[in-house]
């Protein structure tokens, strides 16, 4: 492993932090208590700023505007050509200020400065773009009933929603579930995860200048404890959509039950297996196999965090990921050099450690990192083990981290079952030449996503969700774009008619 010791401030100027109340019904407000709480630079763990710590009166008030905005406002009655265009402005507004957004999520998360800029930012434009395209295509079907009857469907706005959003891909988690309900015609409050809520409240003051009208995108900051158990079991939400760990879910599943019942999205956690069969090409495929595991720290909730190699190749392979691990650069996210930013907080940090720590304990083989680095900040070196067992924890549990577990199969028999072996199913990745294995492999194992050959191969019209454990329904996509709509069914006697 490398370590960058480029001054970042030489590069790029930190940008003054601008927004750090609450935002309900179009106006930036101090909370009810008066309470902040600290949003810290995990490159330093420096305080960024001190945010407006939302709660249950926050959360009222904030409801309060979006039905309002719902039952009476503008936006769902806009016409779908006049949403599309403002929400087209939106996505527009998002690239003019991408340096300024990217330096936000650099800061709140520890995320690569550059790729930020130029690549999420503009995809996650695209995600706005796609869902503003879809709003004037949302329509029911003309039923054939079976006696003198009239039917057809309607698709409404479910209303207002209640959207949870996680830490590790602010930008990308906003418009993912901000776009479909936009385009949808609903309203919405968004609690963003406590550890990155600036960029949460500087798109929703880009979604007021794009002409968004008050009330209907609301961002409560706070903690889940607090804001978002009092958003998750409000009786004037319609809907929750969460993505987070899959304990969390459970208590968001529970709260939406106890309450008034309101449908839940849920996308979760996953241990996904990445499967190297023995007749690809090792120099092309361990790079992927790296970046799998490594790209955004290893905090992505489909990080390939299982790496199954086929025995034929097996030592030439774990050969190549050793030499590759160490030209790969941690340092200053805003530092071009850098590969690999800090982990989120302390939190996070020390979580990684500790199974970093039980995979050493239950004899997996270290091959590369290991540790932390040796300054200030929450820096972990790549880290890489070998010969893992599937019942050790590192191959059980999700890190959400640094750290990959390497395992040797022999055949596709067995490759699968061990693969289906765990309480998640969230993605996979299958690396082959052969057709007949890439069918048989990616119809067997219970995930949502199959990467065939391929690996974070994300579109917006790709739809993005889990089996098991790892939540239902789906983000991106026209399904992502239905579980914001509700389906009506409408009929009527028809009398005399000369066909049915």
């Amino acid at each position: 492993m490398a370590e960058s010791n480029g001054n970042s401030e030489t590069q790029f100027q930190i940008p003054k932090i601008k927004f750090t109340k609450l935002f309900i019904n179009g106006e930036f407000v101090d909370s009810v208590s008066g309470n902040t709480f600290e949003t810290i630079d995990p490159r330093n763990e420096e305080v960024i700023a001190r945010i407006s710590e939302g709660d249950k009166e926050d959360v009222d008030l904030a409801v309060k505007a979006a039905r309002e905005a719902f039952d009476n406002g503008p936006w769902p009655r806009l016409s779908p050509s006049e949403r599309r265009r403002i929400m087209l402005k939106f996505a527009d507004l998002m690239v003019e200020n991408a340096e300024e957004i990217a330096a936000l999520d650099a800061m709140d998360a520890g995320k690569l400065f550059v790729p930020v800029k130029n690549m999420d930012i503009p995809a996650a434009a695209e995600v706005i773009r796609y869902y503003a395209g879809a709003a004037d295509k949302i329509h029911g079907t003309t039923l054939k009933m079976s006696r003198e009857l009239q039917g057809y469907t309607l698709l409404e706005p479910i209303g207002v929603v209640g959207h949870i959003i996680p830490w590790n891909f602010p930008t990308q988690m906003f418009v993912m579930k901000v776009a479909p309900a936009l385009a949808a015609g609903c309203t919405m409050i968004v609690k963003p995860a406590e550890q990155t809520p600036l960029s949460a409240l500087y798109y929703a003051q880009l979604a007021k200048q794009a002409g968004v009208p008050d009330g209907v995108i609301n961002v409560v900051t706070g903690f889940g404890s607090t804001a978002g158990a009092a958003l998750c079991s409000h009786m004037d939400v319609d809907k929750i959509s969460f993505t987070g760990s899959t304990e969390v879910g459970r208590l968001v599943m529970q709260a939406a039950a106890l309450s008034n019942l309101k449908p839940v999205s849920l996308e979760l956690g996953g241990k996904s297996p990445f499967i190297v069969f023995d007749d690809v090409d090792v120099d092309k495929v361990a790079p992927l196999a790296l970046v799998g595991i490594l790209y955004n720290k290893g905090e992505i909730c489909v990080a390939g965090s299982r790496l199954f190699i086929q025995e034929g190749i097996y030592d030439k392979f774990v050969k190549k990921l050793e030499k590759m691990a160490k030209t790969w650069v941690v340092g200053d996210p805003f530092d071009p050099n850098s590969h690999q930013g800090p982990q989120v907080d302390k939190k996070q940090y020390e979580r990684v450690l500790s199974y970093i720590e039980h995979g050493k304990r239950e004899g997996a083989k270290l091959l590369t990192g290991g540790n932390a680095l040796d300054r200030k900040g929450y820096f972990i070196e790549p880290t890489i083990f070998i010969d893992v067992e599937d019942d050790m924890t590192i191959a059980k549990e999700e890190i959400f981290g640094p750290v990959l577990a390497v395992m040797k199969f022999k055949t596709v028999e067995e490759v699968i079952k061990r693969a289906n072996c765990t309480n998640y199913g969230l993605a996979a990745g299958v690396m082959t030449n052969d057709l007949n294995i890439a069918n048989t492999v990616s119809r067997s194992i219970r995930a949502g996503v199959i990467w065939i050959n391929c690996y974070f191969a994300f579109d917006p019209d790709c739809p993005f969700g889990g089996y098991k454990c790892s939540g239902f329904e789906r983000d991106l996509g026209m399904e992502g774009l239905h579980k914001y709509l509700q389906v009506k069914s409408v009929a009527t006697p028809i009398y005399n008619s000369p066909w049915l």
